[in-house]
């Protein structure tokens, strides 16, 4: 069994991988990299789990000392739609495995760029993903010994907030006009096929412990795995499951960017209108499919077919209100 890193282990996608991996795998044979390692669950490094610290920030030099003694590396994407800097200091980190002597990569991109084999999308928030995607196949081209694997994750079910301007269910009347959720986009045509955040990081946990038991027979071995849910939902029908959800009929009204970049709740949450309009590039990448392809990629791994978005979002809520 190959020694694994997690990098960063933190944040929803990589807490839950870390979990579902750690019963998968001996846990001796696994190292949680994050800038808070006392943070890992006591009950974990008792059991032979081990730690060390590091995040984006750190230097190069320094995080080809922490990849150090890593044979496979999952590298979870700097979290950020802003493409410039998460490519300047993903590529580093990368470059940094290899030096270090990581042998095979996994990396967490996005399924924002439509099919599998697709390397273009108009998104911001997929640049430094497909960048990253780039330099990883350049490595595996150029450098003796080394391998990756991209995970393109699916759009989290959980996710729905920033598509329908950060409407919550449990608050309906924080961020609506009347019953309208004001976008920038019309809810009709192509759609997203959303899945449920854990069931990405139980599945990608199952792809790195299958690699590491027995690289040569895994199949994913310098290619890209579209892990989606099992259905495309337009974000009209997107809507009406948030209504049934919070007990309201409601709609969409399609706005211009320049009025969707000044609504209070997305000013609140960009901080300024540069950023926000960038993030909206989203909306025409959605309009134009990047979001909407369904593959059996995620049933395959896991065994089982995948939650469905509008069970996942029910749950929550039953979740929520029974705390």
């Amino acid at each position: 069994m190959k020694t694994i890193g997690i990098f960063p282990a933190s944040g929803g996608l990589g807490t839950s991988t870390y979990h579902h991996l750690l019963a998968l795998v001996p846990k001796d044979n696994v190292i949680l990299i994050s800038r808070q390692p006392h943070k890992v669950p006591r009950n974990y490094t008792q059991a032979g789990v081990r730690t060390r610290e590091a995040s984006y920030e750190t230097a190069p030099s320094d995080l080809e000392k922490v990849f150090t003694g890593i044979d496979v590396l999952f590298l979870i994407s700097y979290p950020s739609h802003v493409k410039d800097y998460r490519i300047k200091v993903q590529l580093p980190a990368i470059d940094a495995a290899r030096r270090a002597g990581v042998k095979h990569v996994f990396y967490s991109s996005l399924a924002f760029a439509g099919e599998r084999d697709s390397t273009r999308s108009v998104a911001e928030v997929m640049q430094a993903h497909l960048a990253t995607e780039g330099h990883l196949r350049h490595l595996a081209e150029t450098a003796p010994g080394f391998t990756y694997t991209v995970i393109r994750e699916g759009i989290y079910s959980e996710s729905t907030p920033i598509y329908t301007s950060f409407f919550d269910p449990h608050f309906p009347d924080a961020s609506l006009v009347g019953n309208e959720i004001l976008v920038p986009h019309d809810g009709k045509g192509k759609g997203v096929a959303w899945v449920k955040r854990d069931e990405l990081g139980e599945a990608s946990a199952k792809l790195i412990a299958q690699y590491s038991s027995a690289p040569e027979s895994f199949q994913y071995v310098n290619q890209v795995v579209l892990l989606t849910g099992n259905k495309e939902w337009s974000l009209e029908d997107t809507v009406k499951v948030l209504g049934e959800v919070a007990g309201r009929d409601l709609k969409i009204r399609e706005i211009p960017v320049h009025e969707w970049v000044r609504l209070p709740q997305v000013k609140g949450y960009f901080k300024n209108e540069e950023d926000a309009r960038t993030w909206a590039t989203a909306w025409e990448a959605i309009r134009q499919g990047a979001t909407a392809p369904v593959t059996g990629d995620l049933e395959e791994i896991l065994g089982r077919k995948p939650e469905e978005f509008d069970v996942t979002l029910k749950g929550e809520t039953r979740a929520t209100t029974e705390q």
